[in-house]
């Protein structure tokens, strides 16, 4: 029997010493009874409507301009657009009143008055029907083949007077010899190039020594060019004697002198 009764006494005393639980809910509105509610859903009824005065809102001043924050939470399309002043205002507000025609005259008058005023030119409108400008007294464009400029200035009478003028100006010479040119004592290799007639290499004159060629190619060295060579020839007693060893072949033209081309000159 004792024993039964243990457990209990035990069980009883661990409870009495485990402290209560606090209700979380307390205050919430879960434990309020229906006629509380109704009793403060009365008294709010009951208080009016009105706003309470600032100053029992906040102390400080009231400030009449928005804030930043409050132009920011405000969207664009609903900001009011401040008034535009200057250039900035004649292209940007809008015209309360349509413009006439005499309205659009007077600004076109203005606008040109003033890019006159700026550039000091007269505008120049541009446009497919005006006419193309005309060149007015500009002395570097002759107009001799403008019909109607030239018969202004001149005419069949004034022509025939100038023609006559210009005959009584001219003066006719009458051509005479040609003056004689002066060689000054050196022979002229176009001359004898026209008074010979046998081709280079046909011997025509005797020629005696040794080592005739070799000789000739190392004095032919000696000149600039073959008529230089043949001129020298010519005046050291050629072509009869070769003083000089040019002509070793005896034809008669001095290191390879060719007179073909005074020949064909003088027969053209």
């Amino acid at each position: 029997m004792i024993r039964a009764i243990l457990p209990v006494v035990a069980v009883s005393l661990l409870a009495a010493c485990d402290p209560p639980i606090p209700d979380s809910a307390a205050g919430v509105g879960f434990d309020n009874s229906l006629g509380e509610q109704r009793a403060r859903e009365a008294a709010l009824q009951g208080q009016s409507s009105a706003l309470p005065p600032p100053s029992a809102i906040s102390s400080e001043p009231i400030s009449t301009a928005p804030s930043q924050t409050a132009a920011t939470q405000i969207p664009a399309a609903s900001r009011p657009v401040p008034p535009a002043t200057g250039s900035f205002a004649a292209s940007t507000a809008t015209p309360t009143a349509p413009q006439t025609a005499d309205d659009i005259a007077r600004e076109t008058a203005a606008a040109l008055s003033a890019a006159q005023a700026n550039s000091g030119q007269q505008p120049l409108e541009a446009s497919p029907s005006n006419p193309a400008p005309r060149v007015v007294s500009n002395p570097g464009i002759s107009d001799e083949n403008d019909f109607q400029a030239v018969s202004s200035r001149q005419s069949i009478e004034s022509d025939a007077a100038r023609l006559a003028a210009l005959r009584a100006q001219r003066q006719e010479v009458q051509p005479t010899a040609l003056p004689s040119r002066s060689s000054g004592g050196q022979p002229n290799i176009v001359r004898y190039a026209i008074e010979t007639s046998n081709p280079r290499g046909q011997r025509i004159y005797r020629r005696v020594g040794l080592n005739l060629e070799t000789r000739a190619q190392r004095n032919c060295s000696g000149y600039a060019s073959a008529d230089q060579a043949q001129l020298a020839f010519l005046s050291k007693g050629g072509p009869q004697r070769d003083r000089l060893n040019l002509d070793p072949d005896g034809d008669g033209y001095a290191c390879a002198w060719d007179p073909t081309p005074f020949r064909n000159a003088a027969r053209n």
